[in-house]
């Protein structure tokens, strides 16, 4: 425990930050589109106007994230369900993932208190409410499907992308098309979450707790279920890192495939991602 922390500290601390810069633009873009007081949210009264630019920003908050130094270095993980995922894919020492989790939730929790700190009564005011995920009038056995759902698509989406050599670095440009799509067109249903971290830091802003054992279960379900479904059908081998972007110059502090081949073969990295 104490090497990996006095090792991978920079990594954990990044994926803090990372998801924690997550939670400041979701709230920012919330105050933006629907506080009351915007002017852009009273020009835009069509709520699928709305999610849909909520979504195209989320999605390029997510993309630049992981496209960004600290996120091409830590992985860009920013979700405690696939640091999850990919440890039960062997791609993840046990102590790195406890550590990710951790910096997190931690990470997500920050976010939001720097958002209010700065924005005040807005981030608060229940037009936003913290940017709280909670079930839609379906009811939470539809948000839980929802989540489940959508979480499974997104892993076997990943998984695929990041191993397949000529696609392997679009994986980023992948994932910020699906949280924008899922956001929305699937935000009515659960509140769109996918990430227990991101739920739990705008819920213990709000203390608001409504159906969070669907945000603590179904997003890690779903992804390992994908992660299973993909082990099956490509095998366990075929899983090469944790890292969502690895074409780069950052160290790689997973059980990483590409530098196993790239000790063998100088010219692996160039031909293969």
């Amino acid at each position: 425990m104490l090497m990996a922390l006095r090792e991978h500290w920079p990594e954990y601390l990044m994926e803090a930050a990372e998801i924690g810069m997550f939670m400041i633009s979701a709230c920012v873009f919330a105050i933006i589109l629907w506080h009351p007081a915007s002017p852009l949210a009273a020009a835009l009264p069509h709520a699928t106007v709305q999610r849909l630019l909520m979504g195209i920003a989320m999605g390029l908050t997510a993309v630049g994230i992981i496209y960004s130094p600290w996120g091409q270095q830590s992985g860009g993980h920013l979700n405690p369900a696939v640091t999850l995922t990919f440890l039960r894919l062997g791609k993840v020492n046990p102590w790195d993932a406890l550590f990710y989790v951790g910096a997190q939730f931690f990470g997500g929790i920050a976010g939001v208190l720097v958002a209010t700190t700065f924005l005040r009564e807005a981030v608060a005011h229940p037009a936003i409410n913290y940017v709280t995920t909670k079930p839609g009038e379906a009811g939470p056995l539809v948000a839980f499907a929802a989540e489940f759902g959508i979480s499974c698509i997104l892993m076997s989406v990943v998984l695929r992308v990041s191993n397949a050599a000529r696609l392997a670095r679009y994986t980023p440009l992948f994932a910020g098309a699906l949280v924008a799509t899922y956001i929305t067109l699937e935000a009515p249903l659960s509140g769109m979450s996918m990430n227990p971290a991101r739920t739990f830091g705008s819920a213990l802003a709000a203390r608001l707790w409504t159906s969070l054992w669907i945000y603590f279960t179904a997003p890690p379900l779903g992804m390992l279920a994908a992660a299973e479904v993909y082990r099956w059908q490509k095998g366990a081998h075929a899983v090469r890192c944790a890292k969502l972007h690895h074409h780069n110059d950052k160290r790689c502090i997973f059980r990483c495939g590409y530098q196993a081949a790239e000790t063998r073969s100088p010219q692996y990295m160039g031909s293969t991602v």
